[in-house]
């Protein structure tokens, strides 16, 4: 599961179908910040890898810190939130994912109508 959070980014796994244990990846330490407070789990660096920063937690402490993750949201635009949380490069990157992920909007519009958009049309909203 991928998770963005004002806090950052991370990857969640159950590594080996390890009973009770989550793999919560990163890649940056901050990502994982809170649930290090919040656990008390130590970081395992392992830099050759697609994500070089884990812990590892329960499942109770994962679905815990995730829940309150929902439950303390409390701002009208996540992009912003995350410009004040982790900076202007952070939140940059996190509108390049957002970019990458409107292709999904027009994939599916499309699909729902046959036709292929020009990124003009997409963009202007004619369809």
């Amino acid at each position: 599961m991928w998770l963005f959070t004002e806090g950052g980014f991370v990857s969640a796994i159950r590594y080996n179908n390890e009973k009770d244990e989550i793999t919560v990846r990163a890649r940056d330490k901050k990502s994982l910040a809170d649930i290090i407070d919040r656990t008390g789990a130590e970081i395992i660096k392992l830099p050759k890898t697609d994500y070089p920063y884990r812990v590892i937690i329960s499942d109770a402490e994962w679905a815990s810190w995730v829940a309150d993750q929902a439950l303390n949201i409390d701002y009208p635009n996540f992009k912003n939130r995350v410009y004040q949380t982790r900076g202007k490069d952070f939140a940059h990157l996190l509108s390049e994912v957002w970019g990458v992920m409107l292709e999904a909007e027009r994939i599916e519009i499309e699909e729902e109508t046959g036709k292929k958009l020009s990124s003009r049309d997409f963009f202007h909203r004619k369809f």
